[in-house]
């Protein structure tokens, strides 16, 4: 195996995306005087979404790229998932600032999370492909059958 060096490329550029949703909520935060919550504020309440969001579905992705990376994909499509991740990320923001059904909504928060959850069924999906599901199964179905003997020892002692 070896060190998913394309997914922690994206990655870095993803941290720096997440750093500015983070100083734009500190921002509203201080200018808004809220601590905690939004204070009522529609700017703060978005900008708080948009980071949130962000850190939802970030981490996951991630990681299953990054183990598809190590699993030996191409690095093609370990930039195709990770670009469009980036690309879902830029989105999404974008979208929570527009006017509700407004083309920027539609194009930033539909679009944004129309890839984000494709990605996430794209990549468990191709994990799922290259994991040797025979084995697994093979190994649950006899750690069942030996508990299922377990407890028939167990029946039979407490019923002496």
């Amino acid at each position: 195996m070896h060190m998913p060096a394309i997914t922690a490329f994206y990655l870095a550029i993803l941290a720096l995306i997440y750093a500015v949703l983070a100083l734009q909520v500190v921002g509203l935060r201080r200018s808004n005087k809220a601590a905690f919550s939004d204070g009522g504020n529609m700017s703060l309440r978005n900008a708080i979404r948009a980071h949130g969001n962000f850190m939802e579905y970030v981490p996951i992705i991630t990681l299953m790229v990054a183990l598809i990376e190590m699993s030996g994909a191409s690095a093609l499509r370990i930039h195709f998932f990770m670009g469009a991740l980036v690309l879902s990320r830029l989105l999404h923001p974008i979208g929570m600032y527009a006017a509700p059904n407004s083309l920027r909504f539609q194009i930033g928060r539909v679009g944004g999370i129309f890839i984000t959850i494709g990605l996430l069924i794209a990549c468990a999906l191709t994990i799922l492909s290259r994991l040797p599901l025979g084995d697994f199964a093979e190994k649950i179905s006899s750690q069942a059958i030996a508990a299922i003997h377990f407890l028939q020892v167990i029946h039979i002692i407490l019923t002496l």
